[in-house]
């Protein structure tokens, strides 16, 4: 019996495959590999070119695709008719070859293979010589081991020359043709085919007719092959050359750009819907140029998974700064921001749907905010304030609120841009006194729907996952968008709107740099923005003519989306005041049923609804002591506080005041009559120095709903003096706290503390 010990197997074993292994490691090191630098190319979600860079060589070459039929029909009847039945080596063609080359004297033909060719190419295209010859032999051979026909063809294509610096087949279909290799025809497919040949032949000149008849050969032997037909064939024939070349698509240029650092190349653009919106924006823009405003771009994502399906990062035809990026770039926020403080009111049970909100002057310490118009309402529903985009309501219910807490929300809402502190950004944040950019601020609009209509596959950048809202604060915040009250020239809108339901906001930034406008359906969520890439203002820039019928033009192309069923389980049922919107109380005479976040606390009782005691006549009011043993009549009546009507009334001519006490009436009358506008409770007020150097001086305001009756005013327990009429007294209170105290001949009071801050 023989005896094979472990040593000996391994020898055999190693006899046996160390060939094998010593062949297939030296493949490896023989096979070509092309160390050159390609084009960035960005494709959208059918993979079609949306745009591409030049390589950092200066040529046009586009990374290695697949090759077409038509392509590599043309390609291997031209090169290589036996491709897919040779090793890399065709023994015929070089004999062929040599035998052309003998009858003529010269080097016409070299018999390469596409296979040898590719291996050249990898080379670097050296010089003819038999050396040369003999290693491209050795590794197409190492090709072909290594490589499927596929993925060989493919190379040749995609690194072969096509004239100038237009390298492979792709790019030169798109400089040539203006379109991509599948949508070739069979004439632009054989011209192509000829060219990796003899590049020089697509310039301008005689070569044009030596161009020609390559093709025509060509043509006539793909209708030898079977691949066309005589009539095919007969329309090929009669096909132009191409002209100069073309630039390659520029669809999404600010994209491109932004996605080239991240080495991004494929995206869900639909390019139809891009090309569609560029056009749009660059219409919109010739017209807002004429008075000075130059740049705008757009964004388009899926609401429910967050895909950009547009993006137009500037007008493709600006005047100035085309390069800047509008869509990604931070902007003062105008009053984008504002439905978000809307919401989180409503969950943190500091609002109701149409509750009211003061809208009067208003001044905190030296911030004096303005409405866009200067027109006061005394009060407003907020819902109406959100749908008018006031600003006043919105400063006053930013400090109700808290601007820290509220900083906290938008962050939590995906604005990144907001890295400040509460301090530094103050309550202008709410009026665009913080940065965002169109992207975040179309993402958080998109996360508000997903949330009301709880699309839970929606990624994090929109999803509901963590956000400070309740779905059912936001459904009510974009059924208020969606259907509110507009400013009248904002009603200018509906002449764009197609007739689907949109929740939308617009914003215009202090000094007129900023018009926003961004929309949303269940489906789709588009953010326009208009103004200069510089930051310079203009004052005809403004949302409602810019922005704001550029969304609509937008989404009047787009299907319409079905609204969100109301989120009946995230609300609950309240009966509210029908003129204060405040729940209900006693005093209320009309009442309604409204919506509040189900977990919301509950907000207070109505404080403007009263009962009167009123004469019988109803002409002033009385006690029971006033009408000498009569018994007074009650009403119940809606009545604001004096410096809140001296406004309210202007708008709503049906507001009746409280009438006047009975003559002789000895006080107790309400303190809604009496109160004090300025300085408000609790504030913090700065009183500049004089340029004297002496202490300046600031003006207390105080209203009464009666307009011949005398105040009294008392600083710190000193008096004063007294106003009729008009009610104002100038105050020069030193540094430190304060108290305020204004007194009416009836007995009335009012009291204000305030802080004076020295500068």
């Amino acid at each position: 019996m023989i005896r094979i010990t472990r040593n000996e197997v391994f020898i055999a074993l190693g006899a046996v495959f160390a060939p094998a292994l010593f062949f297939t490691g030296m493949l490896f090191l023989l096979q070509p590999r092309f160390n050159v630098p390609y084009s960035f190319v960005l494709y959208d979600s059918a993979n079609d070119l949306l745009g591409a860079s030049v390589a950092a060589d200066g040529q046009w070459r586009l990374p290695p695709r697949p090759v077409p039929h038509r392509a590599a029909r043309a390609l291997l009847v031209f090169e290589d008719k036996r491709f897919y039945y040779h090793p890399g080596i065709d023994p015929l063609s070089i004999i062929r070859a040599i035998r052309d080359n003998l009858v003529s004297g010269t080097v016409v033909s070299g018999g390469s293979t596409i296979t040898m060719q590719t291996a050249r190419l990898a080379l670097g295209n050296q010089v003819r010589t038999m050396n040369n010859k003999l290693k491209e032999a050795v590794c197409a051979v190492s090709l072909e081991v290594l490589r499927s026909k596929k993925d060989i063809l493919t190379l040749y294509a995609s690194h072969a020359p096509f004239g100038g610096n237009v390298v492979g087949l792709e790019a030169a279909s798109w400089r040539y043709y203006g379109r991509g290799p599948d949508d070739l025809t069979w004439a632009e497919a054989a011209t192509l085919a000829v060219l990796p040949n003899q590049p020089s032949l697509v310039h301008p000149g005689a070569d044009r007719e030596r161009l020609l008849a390559k093709r025509n050969r060509l043509l006539h032997a793909l209708y030898e092959e079977g691949d066309i037909d005589s009539q095919t064939l007969e329309l090929s024939l009669l096909e132009a050359l191409p002209g100069k070349p073309l630039p390659l698509p520029r669809h999404a240029p600010h994209l491109l750009e932004r996605l080239k650092n991240k080495g991004v190349t494929n995206t869900d653009i639909d390019r139809r819907l891009q090309i569609t919106v560029s056009s749009m924006i660059d219409r919109w823009s010739r017209r807002f140029q004429q008075t000075g405003i130059y740049n705008g771009g757009a964004m388009i994502i899926e609401t429910k998974t967050g895909k950009v399906i547009a993006y137009v990062g500037n007008v493709p035809s600006a005047q100035k700064n085309q390069d800047v990026d509008v869509v990604s770039s931070k902007r003062s926020s105008g009053s984008i921001l504002k439905p978000f403080l809307y919401a989180v009111m409503l969950d943190a049970g500091l609002l109701l749907r149409d509750q009211l909100v003061i809208d009067i002057p208003t001044r905190i310490g030296s911030y004096r905010p303005e409405n866009n118009l200067p027109v006061y309402r005394g009060v407003i529903p907020a819902s109406e304030a959100l749908s008018r985009s006031l600003n006043i309501p919105f400063i006053r219910m930013l400090r109700e609120y808290g601007i820290e807490p509220f900083l906290q929300d938008l962050q939590k809402a995906g604005f990144t841009t907001l890295t400040r502190s509460a301090d530094e950004y103050g309550l202008p944040l709410i009026l665009g006194g913080g940065e965002i950019t169109l992207e975040e601020g179309v993402a958080a609009f998109a996360a508000v729907m997903n949330t009301a209509a709880a699309y839970t596959q929606a990624p994090l950048s929109v999803s509901p996952a963590n956000r400070p809202y309740s779905r059912g604060s936001a459904y009510i915040t974009l059924d208020v968008l969606s259907k509110g009250v507009r400013p009248e020239d904002e009603g200018l809108w509906q002449r764009y709107a197609s007739a689907q339901r949109i929740a939308w906001k617009t914003g215009t930034s202090y000094g007129n740099r900023d018009a926003w406008a961004i929309g949303v359906t269940s489906e789709y969520t588009v953010g326009v923005w208009f103004g200069n890439a510089s930051g310079e203002g203009t004052p005809a820039l403004k949302s409602v003519s810019t922005s704001a019928p550029v969304l609509f033009d937008i989404f009047s192309i787009l299907p319409r989306a079905p609204w969100p069923s109301p989120p009946i389980e995230d609300l609950e049922q309240v009966t509210v005041c029908s003129r204060s919107g405040y729940l209900a109380g006693p005093a209320c005479s009309d009442e309604k049923i409204e919506y509040k976040p189900r977990n919301a606390r509950a907000s207070e009782c109505c404080p403007y609804c009263r009962v009167l005691s009123l004469t019988v006549d109803g002409s002033r009011q009385a006690t029971a002591q006033d009408m000498q043993g009569e018994l007074p009549r009650t009403e119940k009546r809606f009545v604001l506080p004096a410096h809140i009507e001296r406004f309210y009334g202007l708008h709503d001519l049906t507001y009746r005041k409280a009438p006047p006490w009975i003559d002789g009436h000895a006080g107790g009358a309400s303190a809604s009559s009496l109160s004090i506008v300025f300085p408000e409770e609790g504030s913090r007020v700065y009183i500049p120095t004089e340029i004297d150097g002496s202490q300046g001086s600031m003006i207390a305001v105080a209203a009464h709903s009666e307009g011949n009756i005398v105040i009294y005013w008392d600083l710190d327990g000193e008096y004063l003096g007294d106003t009729k009429g008009t009610h104002e007294i100038a105050l020069t209170p030193g540094p430190g706290k304060h108290v305020l105290t204004v007194t009416d001949s009836r007995g009335n009071r009012s009291v204000r503390r305030f802080e004076h801050l020295r500068e």
